[in-house]
């Protein structure tokens, strides 16, 4: 994605100034500021705080990872071994951060060079940025679709970040939407805000922003009333995890839209890369469920004075419960979008695995 005309990754790694690079999403939409990761210690913050989120960019981050404690502890497999189980533990609902590692951990061989190593991640890395593309490409038919039938600007409602931010670049829920503006098909996206961390609001809308297309960030249970009104013609999601039968673990409240879609018949869509379905399990309720502190939800983060400040929004003392995700069971998703195409079930899906 093109920013202040230049060309960025969310996430990138730096084989010359030994480093992870990445765009701070803990600041945006109000200050854009890249962290250079230089250790483990960095890189396991960055990701555990969310200054590096969403499932296809913390694979990447991962991956990168282990390149990077290859170069740290000089290629003792042992050490090597200690980083990958802290990592891949770091955030349990998103299997791509397994994904990213193991894809760079299983090639560590003894002789193996640090360069050998960086180009295996960067290789994971491509690959995850070109399946995101491919989303955009074939998921954009969809949306092309609904326009040649009814001749007026497609209203889309999407959850969360699901953009370029949280994919190393294009994104999976977004991509079909970035491809729609540049095919000129009229679109207007519902931003559902995303507490208790906002991403919607904060990222969606900054991505949406900065591509020129048009928004509106609205309160996340505004949805289900859009859609009783028929203001909404499609919903589009990502997705943190799927199951075997085609479960969905995706940011919690999408199993609310995937309810309201259902009731009022529009299409709810799943974009993600083959790296995100994880058929070692055999429904959602296998899925763990991450649950963070207490405080994103007692206290949220604004912008005043030029800089970012924390407001409590109730007393530390009220008791609070944090998912992070929830579960949206597979019969309430239409297509499933991946860098093969769009698919009506999940055995397909796995038949291109």
């Amino acid at each position: 994605m093109e920013i202040n005309n230049k060309y960025y990754h969310s996430v990138w790694g730096d084989f010359k100034n030994h480093s992870i690079n990445c765009i701070d999403q803990r600041k945006l939409p109000f200050i854009f500021e890249i962290l250079e990761l230089k250790t483990m210690d960095d890189l396991s913050n960055a990701i555990s705080t969310m200054a590096i989120r969403g499932a296809p960019a913390i694979g990447i981050a991962a991956a990168y990872g282990i390149w990077l404690s290859h170069l740290l502890r000089d290629g003792n497999k042992n050490l090597i071994k200690e980083d990958y189980k802290k990592l891949i533990n770091l955030r349990p609902t998103a299997v791509n951060l397994k994904r990213g590692a193991d894809f760079v951990y299983s090639n560590i061989k003894d002789h193996i060079t640090n360069e050998r190593v960086y180009k295996c991640a960067d290789q994971f890395a491509k690959q995850e940025i070109n399946a995101c593309y491919q989303i955009g490409v074939h998921g954009v038919e969809l949306i092309k679709n609904i326009y040649k039938t009814t001749n007026k600007q497609v209203n889309i409602l999407t959850h969360c970040n699901a953009g370029w931010l949280a994919c190393g670049d294009y994104g999976t829920a977004l991509a079909p939407l970035f491809e729609a503006q540049k095919q000129g098909i009229p679109i207007h996206v519902w931003v559902d805000e995303t507490r208790p961390l906002n991403q919607g609001s904060r990222l969606t809308a900054w991505e949406l922003d900065n591509a020129n297309i048009p928004f509106t960030i609205i309160a996340d249970n505004t949805g289900a009333l859009l859609m009783m009104n028929n203001k909404v013609e499609i919903v589009i999601v990502g997705a943190d995890r799927i199951a075997k039968n085609g479960d969905v673990a995706n940011k919690i409240g999408t199993y609310l839209k995937a309810l309201a879609a259902k009731q009022h018949n529009i299409p709810f869509i799943v974009a993600a890369p083959s790296s995100t379905f994880d058929f070692n399990i055999t429904d959602g309720q296998q899925i763990p469920i991450e649950e963070r502190r207490g405080k994103e939800m007692q206290s949220i983060q604004v912008f005043y004075d030029n800089k970012l400040i924390s407001a409590e929004l109730f007393p530390v003392h009220y008791t609070s419960a944090n998912y992070a995700f929830d579960i949206t069971p597979h019969d309430f998703v239409s297509n499933y979008i991946t860098e093969n195409g769009i698919f009506d079930f999940i055995d397909q899906v796995n038949k291109k695995i």
